[in-house]
C-alpha cells in the first residue's frame, strides 16, 4: 500500500492561506465534502493538526513565534471555536492530554465542566435531559482549561494566543462574533493587570471570566432564561490535573483520561487484542474487522455499565483494564460468529460476564459530533485535545456559546452516571497519547461522538500494528459498530451493526456477513488527525483527513 510522503518544501509551497470553515451554528459543516487546504506535512520543529485551517493555522503561527506545543494548542483550541462554530463553542468543553518532555510526564487537564447545582435528578426525573437548549448546559469547562494549560505548561500570554481567533472574530461573519470579540478584549484588559507576571495574569483572565463580569453576565441571562447555571456554580470552578490511564500494548504505553470520558475502554480492547497477531491477519481483512469488531462490544459494554465520574461513582477501573481481565474477556469472542447482545463483564468478581444484566435504554438523541487537535514541538512536547460544545445556547451579549453535555447523563437513580449537582458527564471526548521509552511518539484525536475511540483503535494499530504512516493512516477505510448505547440520551443499541467504509470490498463485507454482522455500507461517523515522531530522526508527521475537512501543517 503507498505510503505517503509530503516534503518540508511541498509544505512551504502549499501556503498557509487564511480559509475559515465558519457557517451559522446549527448547521452541519464540513462533512463528507473534499478538504480545501493542506492535510499532511512533516518537519522537525513543530506541527499542528487539527479542524478548521485556520485554527490549525494559529497553532503554526505560535509556534513559530516561539511557543510550545501547549501554547500552541490553547491557540489552536480557541480559534477552533470559530472556524468550527457548530462543533466546538468558547464555552465548551475539552479533555487534554499534556506529554511534558521536560519532567518526561503525561498529565491529564480536566476541561469537562461540572453539572451545576440546580441540575438535580429531580429537576430532570419526569421530562428527562434535554439535547439542546439551555437546560443542559454544563459549567464551561473549555477556557479555564486552556488557560491551565497555559499557567501550567506554556510560555506565552493569553493576549498572545488569543490573537488569531480575535482576527477571525474581527472579521464579523456571525453577529455573536462582534460580542464574543468585546468579551475576548476586556478579558485581554483583565490581564494587562499584571505585566509583569505572566502566571498572574491568566489567573486575572480565568477570573474576569469565571468570577468577573462574564459570569455576572452568564448567571443573569439564565436565570431570566431558564437556565440552571449560576454565578456560584462559575466562580467554584476549577480545572482539574489528574494522572492518564495507560496499557501496554506491543511494547507501547497508551495514555487516556479517565472514567468519566469513554478512554479507558479502549484500553481494555487493547488489552484484548494483545492476544491476537492482526499484522498477519492483514489489514481490513474479514478476519481482523471481525475480530476488533468484537473487541469493541466487549469494552463498550463494560463502558456503558460501569463508566462514570469517579468523584461520585465507585468504578472498577483497575480490575477493566488489568491484561487478566482482558484475557478472560477474549474468550467470549467466537471467530467463526458475531455477538448480537451486549456482554458486560464483572470486573470487580473477576469474572468475564456479568450476571442478570438487564440494560437501560433513554429517548434517544443524534451521535453528536465534535473537533480535533493534536501538537508537538521540537522540543518533545506534545498534545493531544478534543474541543466540543454544540447545540447549547447564547449567554447573553457576551458572544459565549454554551453546550449541552449534560446530555451526557442518565436519569436512572442506580446508574453510576445518574445526573447530580457537582458531577462530570461521562463523555465521549477522548484524546489518545502513545509512548515508546518514556517519550511521546504518538498523538491522536477524533472527531465523531461515540465513533472515536473505535477510530483512535485503527488509527493505533494502523501505526503500531501495520506500520503506516499518520498520512495513511488517517485516510485508510475504516469500520465501526453502534453495538452500544448511545451517550446522547441513551440511544438504544444497534446490536450486530457493523458499518463499512464503500471502499472496503464487497467481498470482505459479504465474509462478514457470512459471520453474522449486520453490514451497513456506510462511511462510519469518524473524523480523525494524527501525529507521530521518529524518535530517531526527530521528524514529526502530522495528517489529518482530507474527507472530513481535517488539516495539518508542520515546518
Amino acid at each position: 500500500m503507498k505510503r505517503w510522503i509530503l516534503s518540508v518544501a511541498v509544505i512551504f509551497a502549499t501556503g498557509f492561506s487564511s480559509f475559515a470553515q465558519d457557517t451559522p451554528r446549527g448547521q452541519r459543516q464540513g462533512r463528507g465534502r473534499a478538504n480545501a487546504g493542506p492535510w499532511q506535512g512533516a518537519g522537525k520543529n513543530g506541527a499542528v493538526a487539527a479542524g478548521g485551517l485556520a485554527a490549525t493555522e494559529a497553532g503554526m503561527e505560535i509556534l513559530k513565534a516561539g511557543g510550545n506545543a501547549m501554547d500552541a494548542a490553547a491557540a489552536t483550541i480557541f480559534a477552533l471555536s470559530i472556524t468550527d462554530g457548530t462543533l466546538f463553542c468558547f464555552g465548551g468543553e475539552v479533555p487534554i492530554l499534556v506529554y511534558d518532555a521536560k519532567r518526561g510526564v503525561v498529565e491529564v487537564v480536566c476541561g469537562m465542566g461540572t453539572a451545576p447545582r440546580l441540575a438535580t435528578l429531580a429537576h430532570f426525573a419526569k421530562t428527562g435531559i434535554p439535547g439542546k437548549g439551555i437546560e443542559p448546559a454544563a459549567v464551561p469547562g473549555a477556557v479555564d482549561a486552556c488557560l491551565t494549560v497555559l499557567d501550567r505548561y506554556g510560555t506565552k500570554s493569553f493576549a498572545e494566543v488569543i490573537a488569531p481567533t480575535l482576527r477571525l472574530l474581527d472579521k464579523h461573519v456571525q453577529p455573536w462574533h462582534a460580542q464574543l470579540a468585546v468579551t475576548i478584549r476586556k478579558m485581554i484588559d483583565a490581564e494587562k493587570g499584571s505585566p509583569a507576571n505572566r502566571r498572574r495574569g491568566l489567573r486575572l483572565v480565568a477570573d474576569y471570566f469565571y468570577r468577573g463580569p462574564v459570569a455576572r453576565e452568564i448567571d443573569a441571562w439564565s436565570k431570566a432564561n431558564g437556565g440552571l447555571i449560576r454565578y456560584s456554580d462559575l466562580a467554584t470552578y476549577a480545572t482539574h490535573i489528574e494522572e492518564p490511564v495507560t496499557t501496554k500494548y506491543r511494547g507501547y504505553t497508551v495514555c487516556k483520561c479517565g472514567v468519566w470520558t469513554q478512554g479507558p475502554y479502549l484500553l481494555e480492547t487493547l488489552n484484548i487484542l494483545a492476544g491476537y497477531d492482526l499484522k498477519a491477519m492483514g489489514h481490513n481483512t474479514p478476519e481482523a474487522i471481525h475480530t476488533e469488531a468484537e473487541a469493541l462490544k466487549l469494552g463498550l459494554a463494560d463502558r456503558d455499565v460501569y463508566f462514570a465520574d469517579p468523584n461520585f461513582a465507585s468504578v472498577p477501573l483497575k480490575e477493566i483494564i488489568d491484561p487478566k481481565y482482558g484475557e478472560k474477556r477474549r474468550a467470549l469472542i467466537d471467530p467463526q460468529h458475531a455477538s448480537l447482545v451486549q456482554r458486560p463483564g464483572d470486573p470487580a468478581k473477576g469474572l468475564a460476564l456479568l450476571d442478570n444484566y438487564r440494560p437501560h435504554t433513554g429517548p434517544g438523541g443524534p451521535n453528536n459530533d465534535t473537533t480535533t487537535c493534536v501538537t508537538a514541538d521540537k522540543e518533545g512536547n506534545v498534545v493531544a485535545a478534543t474541543p466540543s460544545g454544540f447545540t447549547g445556547a447564547l449567554a447573553g451579549k457576551t458572544g459565549v456559546w454554551l453546550g449541552s453535555r449534560l446530555q451526557s447523563f442518565n436519569v436512572w437513580p442506580d446508574s453510576p452516571n445518574v445526573i447530580e449537582p457537582g458531577k462530570r458527564p461521562r463523555i465521549t471526548l477522548t484524546p489518545s497519547l502513545v509512548l515508546k521509552d518514556g517519550k511521546a511518539v504518538i498523538a491522536t484525536s477524533v472527531a465523531g461522538g461515540d465513533m472515536q475511540d473505535q477510530s483512535h483503535l485503527q488509527l493505533l494499530t494502523n501505526m503500531i500494528d501495520f506500520g503506516m504512516a499518520p498520512a495513511e493512516a488517517v485516510t485508510a477505510p475504516q469500520f465501526g459498530t453502534n453495538h452500544f448505547l448511545g451517550s446522547f440520551r441513551q440511544t438504544a443499541p444497534e446490536l450486530g451493526n457493523l458499518h463499512l467504509n464503500p471502499r472496503i470490498p464487497a467481498a470482505t463485507a459479504d465474509a462478514l456477513k457470512a459471520l453474522g454482522h449486520h453490514v451497513v455500507m456506510k462511511r462510519p461517523g469518524q473524523n480523525p488527525v494524527a501525529i507521530r515522531i521518529d524518535a530517531q530522526t526527530g521528524v514529526i508527521s502530522a495528517a489529518g483527513d482530507p474527507g472530513s475537512r481535517r488539516h495539518a501543517l508542520a515546518y
